[in-house]
Formats: C-alpha cells, sequence, structure tokens
C-alpha cells in the first residue's frame, strides 16, 4: 500500500497547502513568503469577473448534461453486457467496449475531427450524396453535446467495470423466484436488479455529483480555441490560462479553491440525501 499512500499524500493531501496561494498576490520570483499577503481580494476579483462567470456556467451546463446522459450510460451498458449468456461473446464485448478508455484525449479528439470535421469522413459521405455538409467540430451550437458524446464513447465502456461488479453480487435465487411468480424481464430488472445494486448507484452518484464542476481539462483543453472562450472556457481551462498564461497564480488559486469548497458542499448534501432515502451514501451518520 506505500506506494499508494505516499502518492495520495504528496499530489492530494499535500498539494492542499497550495491553496493558500488564494490570499496573497503570488509572484513567483518573490517567492511565497515575499509575496503581498491581500486577504480576500482574489475572490472579490473573482466574484466581479464576467469571465469567470462565464467559465462557471459553461462548466454547470457541461457538468449537467454528463450527469445527465453519461452517468446512466455504463449502467444501461453493464446491463446489456450482463444480460449475455455466452461468455465468449461476453468478454468479446467487453474487451471491446473497455479499449477506448486507453486512448489520450489526443487521439479521441483527433479521431473525431477525422469523422465529423470539415473535410472528415462523414462530410465526405454527404457530399457525394449532395446533402451538403454539417458544421459539427468547431461549431458553438453543437460543442457541449459533442464534448458529452466524445465522453460517453471514450469512458462508458471502462465505467461499467463497478456496475458489472455490483450486478454479480445480487443473488441469482431471487431471479429464479422471480421467473417462478412469472415475473418477465422488465419486473425482475425494476424489482430484482435494480435494488440490488442501488447502493452503489447512489454511491457513485454522491461521488460523482462531489465533482460536478471536474469536467476535465484534456478534453476542453484540445478543443477551446475552435469555439472560442465563450463557450469553451470551463473552470480547469479558466485556472490554467489565468495562472500560467495571465501570470495571476494568486486568482488562479481563488478559482481553484472555489470549485473544491462547492464539491465539498455538494457531497455532503448528496450525502445527507442519500442518508434520507435510508442509503448509507458515501460515509455513515
Amino acid at each position: 500500500m506505500a506506494p499508494g499512500v505516499l502518492y495520495f499524500l504528496v499530489f492530494h493531501y499535500g498539494a492542499l497547502f497550495g491553496n493558500v496561494l488564494a490570499f496573497v498576490d503570488y509572484v513567483p520570483f518573490l517567492g511565497l513568503a515575499d509575496s503581498q499577503w491581500v486577504g480576500l481580494a482574489n475572490f472579490q476579483h473573482m466574484l466581479g469577473d464576467p469571465q469567470f462567470w462565464n467559465a462557471v456556467a459553461n462548466t454547470v451546463v457541461i457538468a449537467a448534461l454528463q450527469l445527465v446522459f453519461f452517468f446512466p450510460a455504463p449502467l444501461a451498458l453493464a446491463l446489456l453486457l450482463h444480460s449475455l449468456v455466452g461468455s465468449t461473446v461476453k468478454r468479446f464485448v467487453q474487451s471491446v467496449v473497455y479499449l477506448p478508455h486507453f486512448l489520450s484525449w489526443v487521439i479521441v479528439v483527433a479521431l473525431f475531427q477525422h469523422m465529423l470535421g470539415g473535410a472528415g469522413v462523414v462530410n465526405g459521405w454527404l457530399g457525394d450524396l449532395d446533402l451538403g455538409a454539417i458544421h459539427v467540430i468547431g461549431n458553438p451550437d453543437t460543442y457541449k453535446p459533442l464534448v458529452v458524446a466524445q465522453l460517453i464513447w471514450k469512458e462508458c465502456g471502462w465505467a461499467t467495470i463497478i456496475f458489472l461488479a455490483a450486478l454479480s453480487q445480487v443473488d441469482d435465487q431471487l431471479y429464479e423466484a422471480a421467473v417462478l411468480d412469472g415475473a418477465g424481464w422488465w419486473r425482475r430488472l425494476w424489482h430484482v436488479t435494480l435494488p440490488g445494486i442501488r447502493p452503489v448507484v447512489v454511491l457513485l452518484l454522491v461521488l460523482r455529483l462531489g465533482e460536478f464542476l471536474q469536467v476535465g481539462f484534456e478534453q476542453f483543453f484540445l478543443q477551446r480555441q475552435a469555439v472560442g472562450p465563450e463557450t469553451g472556457e470551463v473552470l480547469d481551462t479558466f485556472v490554467y490560462f489565468t495562472g500560467f498564461a495571465n501570470g495571476e497564480f494568486g486568482y488562479a488559486a481563488a478559482a481553484g479553491l472555489f470549485k473544491g469548497l462547492i464539491g465539498v458542499a455538494l457531497v455532503y448534501t448528496a450525502n445527507k440525501v442519500a442518508h434520507r432515502l435510508g442509503e448509507q451514501g458515501v460515509y455513515q451518520r
């Protein structure tokens, strides 16, 4: 366990001390000790910055789309895989849907560009059929659904692992009893399968809400320029460009700390709701 524990201590818990940058006008050449302490000035600047709120708005919309469309997709895929009878076919399909997870976002974005770009395969087919081209890549109107579709294609198969593990723990005798009582496929799903994996679904939902504003960085960094900051800026890219491109390290740290505090509040609230619904959630009461 030592390497894993050391990783979290250094890169997660140790990094928390960097939040002190949110309260200083940090200058790298002066160091933290000699940089001017400004208190809440960075947060005041943040709350009055329209670019920050634009990044928040884009992040919330994309996160909501991910929650609605991406979160249930692995569950649905896991249910389909679980229903396959042949183990050989099941393992083959699992291997195929897992593969995109191991591709970098650079490759994934390039693949979508090759398929849906102005000179891509789809527009080539449409041109051959005289149907006209479709403008998907670089179109601000289709950008948010596009990034959600990319996430589903890349991570849906990998995210089924936990759901498949939960499905394997459902007692087969419950299915046999349901069949003897005349329950069809839908009733077995509603009354046996979903209640059996409900604690896992609630736990993952609580954790997902905690990462609600954590929509990703590399995927949006690679495509931000194509649609412009007005549409493509999210909190992670805002922090990067504010801190490293503009040199406003204290302001960037304040924006990052804001995102973290919202995440903690969402986890606490979602966990309380889970307790009221009779589920354990992330931690017990």
